[in-house]
């Protein structure tokens, strides 16, 4: 499922098995970070963004806190929220990203050879 509209400004396809919180934050960062969402733009409100991806509203909110915390988003007063200026990387943000992501690759890695590697008493590949 591909979420796209007038309200979410930037592009998500939503896979099972996976956090709905993490898709969307990474989507969300990936906009910031690609220009596809520069400085200034204004960012969907919980209640829209909830409707607009068909997610809890719970779940909305935590990914805007987050985006907040991280300092991609700021609340403007009487405004709503939009994106913030890009922030100067911190010492180790760096690091910290590269680490998530080989960290996922990694799991994801070991999931696949895991579901396909050959049973030690049959030499035959486990059915799902």
């Amino acid at each position: 499922m591909c979420h796209s509209s007038n309200v979410t400004p930037f592009k998500l396809k939503l896979n099972p098995g996976q956090s709905i919180f993490e898709q969307i934050v990474f989507a969300a960062t990936k906009a910031f970070v690609s220009g596809e969402l520069p400085p200034g733009t204004p960012f969907p409100s919980v209640r829209a963004l909830a409707a607009d991806l068909r997610i809890h509203p719970n779940t909305a909110h935590k990914v805007i806190q987050h985006l907040i915390q991280e300092r991609w988003l700021e609340v403007r007063p009487g405004i709503g929220t939009a994106v913030a200026q890009q922030p100067k990387a911190r010492p180790g943000d760096r690091q910290r990203l590269l680490k998530e992501e080989v960290d996922q690759l990694v799991v994801e890695a070991r999931r696949s050879t895991t579901c396909s590697r050959p049973s030690k008493q049959t030499g035959k590949a486990p059915r799902h």
